[in-house]
């Protein structure tokens, strides 16, 4: 059994994530894992509103290929999150959906997403960068046995946390100095445990993980990470176009690159690939990244 198919608690604590309470027609309830976060992890809140989103739609063969959210307050992972999806459209090929979620009777997360019919068109792509396979790079065991003893202990925290996702990345450079480097790395990724062939879901599943590593590709070139705990650090909006069908079965290459950062905002902008070279997804993503004020 590969690894993928065998079960996997923190995958299963995703879907459960991601299944949501239906309170009433257009009226969603979701919850957090307790896993000791702070607050909630802003890809669980995607996916979670894409779910809200797609609930509402009506025809089968009509999916989502684009959406534009913002974080307005950090969510509290210890009370429900009620998404409310209003109907802004209804057309012949296209739906278009505005999700509110709400927390402490405010809003958290406003997401606006559009949705479509599949249907025949011009086809191009641009070429996925030439990085070595998953298999070729150490896997997250070797990973923990060779660097993490001596890795900070925010660090070694963040890689020994059971996740839903797997990360490898090409280049472990950023992991293990303060050394300023070019803002932009490629990433591995797969899901730890098998997701149902449901396409609305494996998008959810996809935005999800395309929240994740966005915002340490801004500070590369600052020579820190999101785990420095003098920054202050939280996505502020979050963009993501769905160009083909999910395909969560492999690994999939997440490639990232990091043109601008100003103002205590840095901006990342994100390409991932199927094993094959197939584009199916890009996203772009601007978060806070500034120091914390000191007394």
């Amino acid at each position: 059994m590969s690894r993928q198919n065998a079960p996997n608690p923190a995958m299963d604590v995703l879907l459960q994530t991601l299944d949501l309470e239906r309170l009433e027609g257009r009226l969603f309830r979701g919850r957090s894992p307790q896993v000791g976060w702070q607050r909630v992890f802003g890809g669980q809140v995607i996916g979670q509103a894409l779910v809200a989103a797609t609930r509402t739609i009506t025809q089968e063969q009509r999916y989502v290929h684009s959406l534009h959210a913002y974080f307005v307050r950090p969510g509290d992972p210890s009370v429900p999150i009620l998404y409310e999806v209003e109907i802004i459209r209804d057309g012949g090929s296209f739906a278009t959906r505005r999700v509110v979620a709400i927390q402490h009777d405010k809003p958290i997360f406003f997401m606006t997403a559009s949705i479509q019919d599949d249907e025949d068109g011009f086809e191009h792509q641009v070429a996925m960068p030439d990085v070595p396979q998953p298999e070729d790079l150490p896997g997250e065991a070797e990973l923990k046995a060779r660097f993490m003893q001596e890795a900070p202990p925010p660090i070694r925290a963040y890689w020994e946390r059971p996740r839903p996702i797997e990360l490898r990345p090409v280049a472990l450079a950023h992991y293990l100095s303060n050394d300023k480097l070019e803002p932009r790395q490629n990433i591995w990724v797969r899901t730890t445990g098998p997701v149902p062939a449901e396409r609305r879901l494996q998008a959810a599943v996809l935005a999800y993980l395309s929240d994740m590593t966005l915002l340490d590709t801004s500070l590369f070139a600052h020579g820190t990470s999101v785990l420095d705990r003098s920054l202050q650090v939280a996505s502020l909006d979050h963009a993501m176009w769905f160009h083909r069908p999910p395909v969560l079965d492999d690994w999939l290459l997440y490639s990232q690159d990091s043109p601008s950062a100003f103002g205590g905002r840095g901006m990342t902008r994100g390409a991932i690939f199927t094993r094959s070279g197939t584009l199916i997804a890009s996203v772009a993503q601007e978060g806070l990244i500034r120091k914390k004020a000191t007394d």
